[in-house]
């Protein structure tokens, strides 16, 4: 099977699953100076890596977190988050893993 690489100017942020099952979802985001319109709220806990690029969220009650490449965070369920800045210059690589 080929292995889908984003490249160049991507526009929208892409979301793409890479697995999923019954309480588990495993997902590849590609982000490009994208932000978060809204603070997520989500029902299950979701743990993150940053493959490549920079990115910050910010936890409600906890502040901001600069993520670097090899950077992880577990967020647990309904701790509300958001992205606040994604590396505008170069695109910014997240897996995403979103379980029960």
């Amino acid at each position: 099977m080929p292995r889908a690489d984003p490249a160049g100017d991507i526009g929208d942020e892409e979301f793409r699953a890479l697995l999923t099952r019954p309480g588990l979802r495993i997902e590849r985001i590609v982000s490009h100076g994208h932000v978060s319109a809204d603070w997520y709220d989500q029902d299950r806990d979701e743990w993150v890596l940053l493959v490549e690029g920079g990115a910050r969220l910010s936890l409600e009650g906890e502040g901001e977190i600069v993520l670097g490449p090899g950077d992880h965070l577990l967020i647990p369920a309904h701790v509300r988050h958001r992205v606040t800045w994604t590396d505008p210059a170069r695109r910014t690589i997240w897996l995403a893993i979103h379980f029960d």
